[in-house]
């Protein structure tokens, strides 16, 4: 089970400081959060895509790049890459290029969006989300599986002939999340394509997404991926942690009040959603109700840095949990953990369960073609196996 935290790349004003960090610094600031994640054994950091203020992710490729070169062992994700107003062959492009800098260490969730002022920023109409996430995602799907793709649809100009570049790395496509939003339509894509499925299980009441989640095993045996218990499920979270209870209640309440504006106390939040403060026994038993809840589960993501929590905070909270949450919540979670249950997905998984011990294919571009016009592959292959095992992508 991958363990990691996610950020969704605000920038707030600091209720204690009555500050509010430049964006520099908050970018800055999230460049150390993930670092210090990989330092202390996280496996997942995910950072989402927003384009408009107060929040600064807007190109969260640029951002992961970077992160990619300064870590060494930590898989960089999405939370989420906006598959409606963003165009899927620039998706393809720049998270195939990210897959080849990160060499592997990456996946991204994708998901609608909800802000309705982005959609027309983008010649988008947000009354048509649900059908722009499953045309675009269609489209994303073959453009990663197979070298020339003609393709025709509602919401973009036709592709004939087209190949996106560059190829995957080891011509395996990254793995794929698909964020909740409350329609079953995504439930369904996730599992219509063998994906895995995260709920964003924060700033909701306990289990609010479980009839979806639920829904998505079910769906994804029906397509004959495997059986439920094997469908590949991530849960978000919300977490605020100090070795004593007392001073994590403290420390956090003016953030969580600035945030809430008088409509929940801290207590009815904790209490109510999957919002977990306390020491780290007490965050994790909370976590573990969402395996009782749940069943087995693939990815667990915690929020540490909004709110307007300073960097310090947030570096505390992401040591906290490589140092003494996680350790345990492993071990918790693997004890009883059925024998079916997926494993998490990872970059060498997805190429074993292709390739088996046979070498990835490496596409390589053909000089002598120029353009394709014939539908073929304009890839050569540099193993003359690999050439007689792929004469065209697949």
């Amino acid at each position: 089970m991958q363990f990691g935290i996610f950020s969704v790349s605000d920038v707030t004003r600091s209720e204690v400081t009555s500050e509010t960090p430049s964006e520099a610094e908050r970018i800055e600031a999230i460049v150390q959060i993930a670092q210090r994640a990989d330092e202390v054994g996280l496996d997942v950091f995910a950072v989402g895509e927003h384009h408009n203020p107060p929040f600064f992710s807007s190109s969260p490729t640029t951002l992961l790049a970077h992160i990619a070169a300064i870590t060494e062992r930590i898989l960089l994700s999405t939370s989420v890459t906006l598959i409606t107003t963003n165009d899927p062959v620039k998706i393809a492009e720049d998270y195939a290029m990210l897959q080849h800098l990160a060499k592997g260490r990456m996946d991204l969730m994708l998901g609608r969006g909800n802000t309705v002022p982005v959609y027309p920023w983008f010649g988008k109409e947000i009354r048509d989300g649900v059908a722009l996430a499953l045309e675009n995602y269609n489209l994303l799907h073959r453009l990663w599986r197979e070298d020339v793709v003609d393709w025709e649809g509602r919401f973009r100009t036709s592709l004939q002939g087209f190949t996106s570049t560059p190829r995957p790395l080891d011509d395996v496509p990254p793995f794929v999340w698909h964020g909740a939003i409350r329609t079953p339509e995504i439930a369904e894509q996730a599992a219509y394509y063998g994906n895995g499925y995260f709920a964003n299980n924060i700033l909701a009441p306990n289990f609010h997404f479980k009839p979806l989640v639920d829904f998505y095993r079910q769906r994804f045996e029906h397509y004959g991926h495997g059986s439920r218990e094997q469908a590949v499920v991530g849960l978000g979270g919300h977490v605020h942690i100090a070795r004593r209870s007392q001073d994590a209640w403290n420390t956090f309440r003016p953030y969580f009040n600035s945030f809430s504006r008088g409509r929940n106390t801290l207590e009815e939040f904790v209490r109510e959603t999957p919002l977990s403060v306390g020491s780290p026994q007490e965050v994790i038993d909370k976590t573990m109700t969402f395996r009782e809840a749940f069943g087995d589960y693939q990815r667990q993501l915690f929020n540490v840095d909004s709110m307007g929590l300073p960097l310090e905070t947030a570096l505390e909270q992401v040591e906290l949990l490589g140092t003494e949450v996680v350790p345990v919540l492993r071990e918790e979670m693997a004890a009883g953990r059925s024998a079916d249950a997926a494993h998490a997905p990872t970059h060498a998984a997805l190429v074993k369960a292709k390739y088996g011990d046979v070498e990835p294919r490496r596409p390589r571009p053909n000089q002598n073609r120029g353009d394709n016009l014939t539908g073929t592959s304009p890839y050569q292959d540099t193993d003359p196996k690999q050439q007689a095992r792929y004469p065209q992508a697949r």
